[in-house]
């Protein structure tokens, strides 16, 4: 992981509710979380907020984002890559159902907005 797993901008200010990731394939298939923050690191870190034990992952791989208009994921400098629907991505805006590829473990978004 290159730098820390903070963001550089300040708050976006409220994020709108209902937001979650589900993972879609693999051993956590099923599983899902709530997007409730403008900030939530991914990762299988003990610090990041949401753990997942996936040894494709960085301790702190990606983050799901809110700019107050838009969420966004952005790669945290993780060695295997963040790629949404196919594609490796730095930082990328999210639209509701993206699939987002970080390592082996794959999640789909769904978004208020």
């Amino acid at each position: 992981m290159s730098g820390d797993a903070t963001r550089e901008n300040e708050p976006a200010g409220p994020v709108p509710s209902g937001g979650s990731i589900r993972v879609l394939r693999g051993f956590y298939e099923g599983l899902e979380m709530s997007v409730d923050r403008d900030w939530m690191v991914i990762g299988r870190g003990r610090s990041a907020d949401i753990v997942i034990a996936e040894p494709t992952m960085s301790r702190a791989h990606a983050a799901i984002g809110f700019d107050g208009k838009r969420f966004f994921v952005e790669d945290l400098g993780s060695t295997n890559g963040t790629r949404v629907n196919g594609n490796r991505e730095k930082k990328s805006a999210l639209d509701n159902g993206d699939e987002v590829q970080l390592g082996k473990l794959a999640i789909t978004v769904n978004l208020p907005c």
